[in-house]
């Protein structure tokens, strides 16, 4: 049998960038997914589905574990940059390398997880007034070359520390592409050897790193939330004094999407459950002797990747328990209790393993955590008539048959 992805249930008889703008900043979408592997159980985490662009969609290995987006964000000189300035008139970076936390929240239920988010590179397109070899004379032909001259013999391939170089740097006649990687908080600055009487940088790559929620952990659904960065003079993304940004802040926009499974399998023929004594009636039939019990063990399937809880719906009514009804009218009511066991990786509220938990008709039930995706992994559940019903319900010599039907529900609706 199979079931509804976020509700199980089962009847058994019983006998016996987007990108988008304003006037004072950008908002760049970060969009991840996380979507139950069998082919990779043991995987559970969310998949960033956000394109890449810029530097790490270029060289995208250099980036790794990091991804990396292109930001439309000008940076422009409002004066003249003169050998021997001083760090915040010139070429400089302090960008926020440091970890920091949002709060996502489902859309629906308000439910909320925190997502942890760093910029660990930054990139741009600077380009000068004049080429490199008029800014400094140095017309040797190779473009690299005079760009070196202009800032003292200190390629822009090699990042200022405590910034590390990435793998890759193009330079043209008026303009240069960089990238470094920013491992810790501090300022990485370049200083000219020559006049440059104007320059901008034409776009802001960076490269972030994500601390994601446990998606085994959340409701199924979509959750969002918003990272805003500063950008100017004394801000999160600060160039200094002099190279300005056309805007103020950068907000980014996650989206999370949470797509559990809940699928539950019941072997054919096991939604008709019957109920016999340990070893069988022999014992009755031939001695008389009443059995201690009645039960059955019903095997199921479930294939899962979130949390769930388990309750039953009775034909006779109870909340405990299921009543069994008298087919022909002459024998005492009794009671069916359920009861079930679940695989090892799955606990219940207090982190214990689930045997033989006892179910009820409360559909504010315990609620059971898969500690890992689980593809078709067996449980158990129980069903028994206990002694004191027993004793009523046989009589020698009289022929019955108890029956009524009970539905068991999953449900990851909590």
């Amino acid at each position: 049998m199979t079931s509804p992805l976020n509700k199980a249930r089962w009847q058994a008889g019983l006998c016996g960038w987007l990108l988008s703008t304003a006037a004072y900043g950008l908002t760049q979408e970060i969009r991840a997914v996380y979507i139950p592997d069998p082919a990779d159980p043991q995987t559970n985490r969310f998949v960033n589905q956000t394109p890449q662009s810029g530097y790490c969609a270029i060289v995208a290995n250099d980036c790794k574990p990091m991804s990396g987006v292109r930001i439309p964000v000008r940076f422009s000189s409002v004066q003249a940059m003169e050998p021997g300035h001083t760090l915040r008139d010139g070429a400089m970076f302090n960008f926020p390398a440091q970890w920091r936390s949002l709060e996502v929240k489902h859309v629906f239920t308000g439910e909320t997880a925190t997502v942890g988010m760093r910029i660990g590179g930054l990139g741009s397109e600077y380009v000068l007034s004049d080429t490199a070899a008029n800014l400094t004379g140095d017309h040797g032909g190779i473009p690299n070359r005079a760009h070196d001259t202009l800032w003292g013999g200190r390629s822009w391939g090699s990042a200022p520390p405590p910034c590390l170089p990435a793998a890759a740097a193009v330079a043209g006649d008026d303009n240069y592409r960089f990238f470094w990687f920013t491992p810790v908080i501090g300022t990485c600055a370049k200083q000219t050897a020559f006049t440059i009487p104007w320059m901008t940088y034409s776009y802001l790559d960076v490269a972030y790193e994500l601390q994601m929620p446990d998606p085994l952990k959340m409701s199924a659904g979509l959750y969002t939330g918003e990272l805003t960065y500063g950008v100017g003079p004394g801000m999160d993304f600060d160039t200094g004094d002099n190279l300005l940004p056309d805007s103020s802040q950068v907000t980014f926009r996650f989206v999370l999407d949470v797509q559990h499974v809940l699928k539950v399998d019941i072997p054919p023929g096991g939604n008709k459950v019957a109920l016999v004594p340990q070893g069988g009636w022999s014992a009755w039939l031939h001695q008389g002797r009443k059995p201690e019990r009645l039960f059955r063990d019903q095997a199921f399937t479930i294939t899962s990747s979130s949390r769930f809880k388990m309750f039953f719906e009775c034909q006779h009514g109870g909340l405990q328990s299921c009543g069994l009804r008298s087919q022909n009218g002459g024998g005492a009511p009794a009671q069916v209790f359920l009861s079930v066991s679940l695989p090892d990786s799955i606990t219940d509220s207090d982190g214990r393993p689930v045997r033989r938990q006892p179910l009820s008709a409360n559909p504010d039930a315990p609620v059971f955590q898969p500690g890992r995706f689980l593809d078709r992994t067996m449980g158990t559940l129980h069903f028994e008539v206990p002694r004191s019903y027993v004793e009523d319900m046989l009589q020698p010599g009289q022929a019955n048959r108890y029956v009524g039907n009970v539905t068991v529900i999953w449900d990851s609706e909590v």
